[in-house]
């Protein structure tokens, strides 16, 4: 059983990641696609920089479940990538990293969409 502190913190980042992307959506003139955009490079030049690195130590799911999570694991895979096969790891690692949460994500929204039917904006 891991300590409630961990869950606590991985509410908050989550949370706190959430509230800002509200914020952009509700403040801005940003659309929600360049929004996840702005997540996911963000995650990529923190991950590469190396500073979002503590932040998934100390938050764990809350902070590799939001989109800077996704881009941190394209940083993380690439990095990894260039070190075990050199430039051609830079082309292969952050696929090779995402795969998993990517083949996740298309299944399980087959599976949804199997069950419903999306209805169009009124």
């Amino acid at each position: 059983m891991s300590d409630p502190r961990t869950y606590l913190a991985a509410f908050l980042c989550g949370g706190i990641l959430c509230l800002i992307g509200q914020l952009l959506i509700d403040k801005t003139k940003l659309t929600p696609a360049r929004i996840l955009v702005v997540y996911v490079v963000a995650g990529v030049i923190l991950g590469a920089t190396g500073l979002y690195r503590p932040l998934v130590e100390l938050c764990g799911a809350g902070a590799t479940v939001p989109l800077t999570g996704f881009g941190y694991n394209l940083a993380s895979g690439v990095s990894k990538g260039v070190a075990e096969s050199g430039f051609l790891g830079a082309l292969m690692g952050g696929v090779t990293a995402a795969a998993g949460g990517i083949t996740a994500a298309v299944f399980f929204g087959y599976l949804v969409a199997m069950f419903f039917r999306s209805k169009p904006k009124k």
